[in-house]
């Protein structure tokens, strides 16, 4: 009996020590940091910074410009939108847009808000709007935005002095037109950064207004 036990007693340490000697391997194997192939680790862990566009444009500015968004009014149901420098001058949530023509003026150096206003263009007073835009100061950037009904009350002395700021259609407009413009007080010449769109019953997105327009760029600083 003693003889025929000790072969099964050798097993049985054998299977001890061999068990014993995995279990050793197998935590010390896990205990050791696995460290991918640089390639690998590039492309698992390596994350593209997220970059914000000023006024959500299509693409960021270059330095020394202003990033600019204009949205015109949608019929008379919604109201236009301006933003400058991811900055939002006026809109319907700020509550300070109406009727007409929606104006801001920016210091074209600094990117400073000097103001804003609107004029209602339908049953307002046009002189306002005269006297409002005759005191521009020099070197000024002038957002505008119609509404409902830009045109009505447009005189010819009004046209000029938007045309004075580098407007190509200000003409042309008239009664629930849609427009979007950026000029310049000091604007020499015709500015780029303009649309306009008539009211056309055969064309109108809406019933009695034709649609939105958005006018977006970079616009240079002035630099003196």
């Amino acid at each position: 009996m003693r003889v025929s036990g000790l072969p099964r007693l050798l097993a049985l340490i054998f299977v001890l020590v061999t068990t014993w000697i995995f279990v050793r391997s197998y935590i010390s194997f896990n205990m050791k940091t696995i460290r991918l192939p640089r390639w690998m680790a590039g492309s698992v862990y390596k994350e593209k910074p997220v970059v914000k566009i000023k006024c959500g444009l299509s693409k960021s500015c270059p330095a020394n410009f202003f990033a600019f968004k204009i949205i015109s009014g949608a019929a008379n149901v919604v109201g236009p939108s301006m933003c400058l420098e991811d900055h939002v001058i006026m809109s319907p949530v700020k509550n300070n847009v109406g009727r007409g023509l929606n104006i801001a003026l920016v210091n074209g150096t600094t990117g400073t808000i000097l103001g804003q206003k609107n004029f209602d263009m339908y049953s307002g007073d046009p002189s306002l709007l005269v006297k409002f835009l005759k005191e521009i100061p020099a070197g000024t950037l002038v957002l505008v935005a119609s509404y409902d009904d830009p045109g009505t009350k447009l005189n010819d002395e009004i046209r000029q002095l938007f045309s004075n700021l580098g407007s190509a259609y200000t003409n042309q407009l008239g009664f629930r037109d849609s427009w979007v413009f950026l000029g310049a007080k000091d604007l020499k010449g015709k500015s780029p950064f303009e649309q306009f769109l008539k009211n056309n019953p055969d064309t109108n997105k809406y019933e009695g207004w034709p649609e939105l327009l958005e006018l977006e760029g970079c616009v240079p600083r002035k630099v003196y």
